[in-house]
């Protein structure tokens, strides 16, 4: 790999704010760079984005693509998050740092640790695995064929890392990995981790007269196995990095002018490099000024590694809009299902390189200001064989919920059924997975808020 390539690649992950400060930095340090004058922020519905930008991450993304669990903390009962502050680290090391630098200590092998990598740069902050192990292996790359077996025995290796409960893909497993933690005769555990895998949703209700008849166990024992689920956090990785408020700058723009929705890159902050052709001509032909020459070539370098960060997000913020166009037309239930592997096939690009395009990148739409890693969502079965997106039948269980009467909220079961009525496919357990994920409570809890 060239070395313009490992910079054009380095700068491809940065968002703008980080951009904007490296090239300020760079500026600073090489008399052969010259920014020429900021153009006007693009304009979007008559408002400039320097009215809309930065703002709140958690304000503005219209729903966490990548399926964060909810803390819960008082509707469930547990109180995970009430000593949070107490245990977390002060040292401002981020989760993903903890993460590595633990792996780096770990007895890995080359290839365990390549798929390591990948793993922990799909946890959120909240310490939740985003992506499936078949996305994984995606990311890995082809040229290292990593197994399905392969993968999870490098997930179960990095699950053993501190804060206990992380890389889970659900609250359940979240819980179960920090229940294994106890020792093996601690009261209660084995009920703990019957309850964590089978009756969360129970427990969230905070009826332990109805879980006591239901599994034919004593007050005591259910005691101590709800102690031991209370004790847990619901989100490992705050105990590492606390929640902190973010801003962010859209990299590009997305609005619909003369019926065709158009992409365009967000300058808006970041200064235009050119090189100083005054400068430059001054050194051609001249044998000596061997640092000058350098920098000039740090300096072309970086100019050329700038356009082709352009390039490239604009061919993957195009692809995500033409793929998306129902969504920009029609709102989340529209929303069509999309992987990595479909913009990579579609901009001919490896997949390791479009997950990297898409992390902290976010548009400017008629929308809101949306990641780019919230237009990649599962698929779910439908009845005419055509599979629609997680996040548009999250949208229609949102609306059902909406729509349903207070006094007899829809029950989990009640609403898969009326998804099938709609020609869409999904169990109950799928459809409770996406409500806890949009953090609305049972049917249960619902009718009691109503009748209170």
């Amino acid at each position: 790999m060239t070395p313009q390539l490992q910079q054009a690649i380095r700068l491809l992950q940065l968002p703008v704010m980080d951009l904007t400060a490296q090239i300020q930095e760079a500026l600073e340090e090489n008399v052969m760079l010259e920014a020429e004058e900021l153009p006007e922020p693009p304009r979007v519905n008559g408002e400039s984005a320097a009215e809309e930008a930065p703002g709140d991450v958690r304000a503005v993304t219209a729903e966490d693509s990548w399926r964060d669990l909810p803390a819960r903390s008082q509707d469930s009962g547990w109180s995970g998050d009430r000593g949070m502050s107490e245990f977390a680290d002060e040292s401002q090391e981020s989760l993903h740092e903890h993460l590595h630098w633990q792996l780096e200590l770990e007895k890995f092998t080359p290839r365990e640790m390549l798929i390591g990598e990948a793993i922990i740069d799909a946890i959120n902050d909240d310490g939740y695995l985003t992506v499936s192990l078949d996305e994984i292996r995606d990311i890995a790359g082809p040229e290292l064929d990593v197994s399905e077996e392969e993968a999870e025995r490098t997930l179960r290796k990095i699950q053993r890392f501190d804060p206990a409960g992380i890389a889970a893909r659900s609250l359940s497993e979240c819980i179960d990995l920090q229940l294994r933690q106890l020792a093996g005769d601690t009261p209660g555990l084995g009920l703990a981790r019957e309850l964590a895998a089978e009756h969360l949703e129970r427990v969230a209700e905070n009826d332990p007269a109805h879980l006591q008849r239901e599994l034919h166990v004593s007050g005591d024992e259910l005691t101590d196995a709800l102690a031991l689920i209370r004790g847990c956090h619901p989100r490992p990785g705050q105990a590492i990095a606390p929640a902190r408020t973010e801003y962010v700058i859209p990299d590009v723009f997305v609005r619909k002018i003369d019926g065709e929705w158009l992409v365009e890159i967000a300058s808006s902050g970041i200064p235009r490099l050119t090189v100083n052709q005054r400068y430059a001509e001054m050194l051609r032909g001249d044998g000596g000024h061997t640092a000058l020459k350098a920098q000039l070539q740090e300096a072309r370098w970086l100019v050329r590694s700038l356009e082709i960060r352009n390039e490239t997000l604009m061919k993957v913020a195009t692809c995500i809009v033409e793929r998306q166009t129902d969504f920009f037309e029609h709102g989340e239930e529209a929303m069509k299902p999309m992987v990595l592997r479909d913009v990579a096939e579609a901009v001919e690009m490896h997949e390791s390189t479009i997950s990297r395009v898409t992390n902290n990148k976010y548009m400017h739409t008629p929308r809101g200001v949306l990641e780019f890693r919230y237009f990649f969502s599962s698929h779910v079965g439908s009845v005419d064989g055509e599979d629609q997106s997680s996040v548009a039948v999250r949208a229609k269980i949102r609306k059902l919920i909406g729509a349903e009467d207070r006094r007899k909220p829809l029950s989990d079961s009640k609403i898969a059924a009326m998804l099938k009525e709609d020609g869409v496919v999904v169990a109950r357990r799928t459809v409770a997975k996406y409500r806890e994920a949009m953090d609305i409570p049972s049917s249960s809890q619902r009718r009691e808020r109503s009748s209170a």
